[in-house]
């Protein structure tokens, strides 16, 4: 007869150990949770009471926030590129990373860590450093963010005065140049100028762009340079472009500006468009070169091979043909190339940058690459735009996202640029204008000899077909005029 099999039997001592264990484990649990749950449970109930109405006032103000991103957009945005908010806000996680870690210690204090066994003991000492390390150092690291962005804002955001919209638009004079930051001559010598006209409700933005060679304009009536120059900007080297330089050899002309040379180049395209100039920003192109990198590249559409420098550079080589994903230093020379071509064509290349940066670099991607862009955006960016107005042109800047953005270039066939006129000028602006707002607009006839059209307005050029003339990259040609200058719809004409 066989003898019964003895049964496993489980000391009391040992599952009282397992008792205390999962006792031990549920309250960093709870903690990780609820911060303060465990201490009303087991510890010092008072404070576990006051971190859990903090918790869920926190909680309740999370919730606000993302019903008020939902309902207002531009009013959140507003209100979390505010640089007081942002302090607030920094100081806030940064005390949060230390009342939760501490509450984390509490907990693995109140469980009691000496009566457990040893191996518990380890494991969970190992598993509260671990939540320590990870709710803290997520806390820390928004709190560094939250403080780069109000680095930024403050840095790049500078300006004291909010100028309301003129007829219901914002016009923001871009302007791209090379600064070496004063060490070797006064003036800055702009490459590209192009005033974005954004409708304040709506976002519908129209691109004007300018040539840095226009001259012989007049100067807008009462300003400095309209007494300085009653005739007009008409004399050798007279250009739009060297504006900023001229001013900068007569600083006492505009005392009191803080930047001369922007000042007197706002007073120049005010003379020209009729437009009133809310706000600047200059683009330090080295600085784009970082940003561009920051948010992973841009993707292009590169028609023709672009030169990347000039023959004679020891880089000196070619963009690949093809729809593809360009770095920094690329998108530069795409932008900026001229050799083997013209600076209109130019014009319209950069204006479908502006159009690809605008659709790829979306509020997520900013997020994720913030340090980097941050980083970059230090160096690239200085603007009159007041930080309390930053929520109100990044939600503009998202409604354009989801619109065509239009495009009109004073530039030739249309446009003489050594001798403009003014007034067709004008009408070129307030036709794209109106365009871009829905209002019905004359078609006017195109000429058999300029391919422009008769009258005062330049209506946009045709959408490009599959056998389109494409010259030094960009859709058109000098005599015809390129497409990206003059549409309806500058992504489809890049």
């Amino acid at each position: 007869m066989s003898q019964p099999r003895p049964s496993v039997r489980t000391s009391c001592a040992e599952r009282a150990a397992r008792v205390r264990y999962r006792r031990a484990f549920s309250l960093l649990v709870m903690t990780l949770v609820v911060p303060g749950s465990a201490q009303v449970v087991a510890g010092n109930a008072r404070v576990g009471r006051i971190a859990m109405r903090v918790w869920a006032g926190l909680l309740l103000l999370g919730l606000g926030t993302l019903v008020l991103a939902v309902l207002d957009r531009g009013r959140a945005l507003t209100l979390f590129t505010n640089p007081s908010v942002l302090q607030l806000l920094r100081l806030g996680l940064m005390a949060i990373a230390v009342a939760w870690a501490a509450l984390l210690v509490d907990a693995w204090r109140i469980s009691q860590p000496l009566s457990l066994m040893l191996t518990h003991r380890r494991v969970l000492l190992g598993v509260n450093g671990v939540m320590c390390l990870v709710v803290g150092g997520v806390l820390l690291f928004g709190s560094h963010t939250v403080g780069v962005m109000r680095s930024t804002v403050m840095a790049t955001f500078a300006g004291n005065e909010v100028v309301g919209a003129h007829d219901g638009r914002f016009n923001v004079l871009l302007i791209g140049g090379d600064s070496d930051g004063g060490k070797t001559r006064w003036g800055l010598r702009t490459d590209s100028m192009t005033v974005a006209s954004i409708d304040a409700s709506t976002g519908k933005t129209v691109l004007i762009g300018l040539p840095r060679n226009m001259s012989d304009f007049p100067f807008k009536k009462g300003s400095v340079l309209a007494k300085r120059f009653p005739h007009g900007y008409d004399c050798d080297e007279c250009y739009l472009n060297s504006l900023s330089t001229w001013a900068a050899d007569h600083r006492d002309v505009f005392a009191g500006e803080d930047n001369p040379g922007i000042a007197a180049t706002i007073e120049g395209i005010e003379g020209i468009t009729g437009l009133d100039i809310n706000y600047w920003a200059l683009v330090n192109l080295s600085g784009f070169q970082g940003l561009v990198d920051a948010v992973g590249g841009v993707t292009l559409n590169v028609r023709t091979p672009i030169p990347v420098g000039i023959p004679g550079d020891k880089f000196y080589t070619h963009l690949k043909t093809g729809t593809r994903k360009l770095n920094g230093w690329e998108t530069l020379w795409y932008a900026r190339a001229r050799h083997d071509s013209d600076d209109y064509s130019r014009m319209a290349r950069q204006k479908c940058v502006m159009a690809a940066m605008l659709q790829q670099v979306s509020p997520q991607k900013v997020l994720t690459n913030f340090d980097e862009i941050a980083k970059a955006g230090s160096n690239m960016v200085s603007t009159s735009i007041p930080a309390s107005q930053v929520g109100r042109f990044v939600s503009l800047a998202l409604k354009a996202k989801s619109q065509k953005v239009a495009t009109v270039s004073l530039v030739p066939p249309a446009i003489v640029t050594a001798h403009p006129d003014i007034a067709k000028v004008r009408s070129m602006i307030t036709t794209a204008i109106d365009r871009a707002e829905g209002k019905k607009v004359p078609k006017k006839t195109r000429t058999p000899t300029s391919g422009a059209p008769s009258g005062g307005s330049t209506a946009p050029a045709e959408q490009p077909e599959g056998n389109a003339v494409v010259t030094g990259g960009s859709i058109g040609s000098l005599q015809t005029g390129y497409a990206a200058n003059q549409s309806d719809d500058l992504a489809s004409a890049c």
